[in-house]
């Protein structure tokens, strides 16, 4: 029979010898490895006394974004509900009433915004698909949660906050003044 590839190898079946049967150069081998690790270098981060620094490129929490002027800049066109490929995102419209016009930048706006974190994907398709510029996704990530309706984030939690108004926490939900060293 010919082989279709040649990493094909023959396995050797000649008996142990007596060395072997007592594996103790296998477990020599195995407590060297794990001495050499102990002088090396640890990977674990003390979460949080230290941060991880990320990637200038890392898709983090979904952010709604305010105009210049403090107001919403979502229309709730649901351009961002349709490039969504996990169908994570669901909106409901409502027209802009007579004396809203300090809230809202166009005449609808979105009444319900709602991302199921558990569903997201974090591909950044909706915050392309956005023609106002209205959603994007921070340098924030998720925090953990202990039940499913923790992890759908409605408008209130992602709208956010007016930067003349509430700077700190404009400046966190951004992930702006976060330290990121990892020494």
């Amino acid at each position: 029979m010919q082989a279709l590839t040649n990493r094909a190898k023959e396995v050797s079946r000649k008996p142990m010898t007596l060395l072997e049967k007592l594996y103790l150069p296998a477990i020599a081998k195995g407590m060297l490895i794990t001495f050499s690790h102990i002088f090396k270098k640890q990977p674990t981060v003390s979460y949080p006394e230290q941060k991880r620094p990320f990637s200038p490129v890392f898709r983090g929490l979904h952010v709604l974004n305010r105009d210049e002027e403090g107001r919403e800049r979502c229309t709730a066109c649901g351009l961002c509900a349709v490039a969504c490929p996990a169908e994570a995102i669901t909106m409901e419209a409502a027209e802009r009433l007579p004396g809203e016009e300090n809230l809202y930048r166009e005449e609808k706006y979105a009444a319900k915004y709602e991302i199921n974190m558990l569903r997201c994907i974090f591909c950044g398709l909706c915050e392309e698909a956005c023609p106002k510029d209205a959603i994007y996704l921070s340098e924030t990530f998720a925090p953990a949660n202990f039940t499913r309706k923790g992890f759908i984030y409605g408008k209130d939690a992602l709208l956010i906050p007016d930067a003349k108004t509430d700077p700190e926490g404009y400046a966190k939900a951004r992930g702006i003044g976060e330290p990121t060293t990892a020494d």
